[in-house]
């Protein structure tokens, strides 16, 4: 028992995959030489299906590419909503990234959201997103009066979520990568062969993909709150009738 924890923790542990020798020596996590890996799949499969694109008569690589990417912005479109169109982009690429990190196991190796520090990076890149979204739609004073809303006794909450929701996507998308990791490794070493070929078909694939599509989808619910109008004081609003009233009695 005390040989198979050791070689559980063995296997969990984030190994340096090699060393620059600058700056008295920097470095470089097995988790982000993997995650170079899965850039670089992407990257080629994205030449590979965009090359010789044609206006006309299209190849079947070219229909492939279109197929996907038209799913691919129907689907991130629905989910940021009308006003936040524009960030579907950045959610359809994480939710490849993510998607392609979890399963990677599959052909023997660790995937790198396995390693905190990759799942913070993750969830910092989409923290300063929303934020900017917000600036964007609202501009910096609209931005700022947003933590107010919907009462102004909320606005220390309000602040605090934009610390909370990094950790809470970090976490969520780590603990549940590990956890699979975890008990897929067990299997292996408890049971024979052929039945963790079975048991990879969910954690390693189908909680692959969930994992994935929680994440882009709570990034792009943030989003989508981040990029809505600012709701009218009650002020404005009496402002507003009394105007449309002066207006309908003239």
């Amino acid at each position: 028992m005390k040989d198979m924890a050791a070689e559980l923790v063995a296997r969990l542990n984030v190994d340096t995959a090699f060393t620059i020798p600058i700056f008295g020596g920097i470095q470089i996590a097995e988790s982000v030489v993997i995650s170079w890996v899965v850039m670089a799949v992407l990257v080629l499969l994205a030449l590979f299906l965009t090359s010789g694109m044609k206006v006309w008569n299209p190849g079947k690589r070219q229909i492939i590419a279109e197929t996907a990417v038209k799913w691919l912005d129907g689907f991130t479109q629905d989910m940021l909503g009308p006003d936040a169109k524009e960030y579907s982009e950045y959610i359809s690429t994480v939710l490849l990234f993510i998607g392609l990190s979890n399963i990677i196991g599959l052909f023997g190796m660790k995937p790198p959201t396995k390693d905190m520090n990759v799942t913070i990076a993750l969830a910092l890149m989409s923290i300063v997103l929303i934020e900017a979204a917000g600036i964007k739609k609202k501009g910096g004073k609209g931005w700022l009066k947003s933590f107010t809303q919907p009462i102004a006794i909320v606005t220390p909450i309000n602040i605090l979520e934009i610390f909370i929701r990094p950790l809470s996507l970090c976490m969520r998308l780590f603990g549940n990568v590990l956890g699979s990791f975890v008990i897929m490794e067990l299997i292996e070493m408890i049971v024979p062969v052929a039945l963790p070929l079975v048991f990879s078909m969910y954690f390693d694939i189908f909680d692959g993909f969930i994992q994935a599509y929680v994440f882009v989808f709570l990034t792009s619910l943030f989003i989508a709150e981040a990029a809505e109008p600012l709701m009218p004081t009650p002020k404005k609003e009496k402002k507003k009738k009394k105007a449309a009233k002066a207006a309908a009695e003239n």
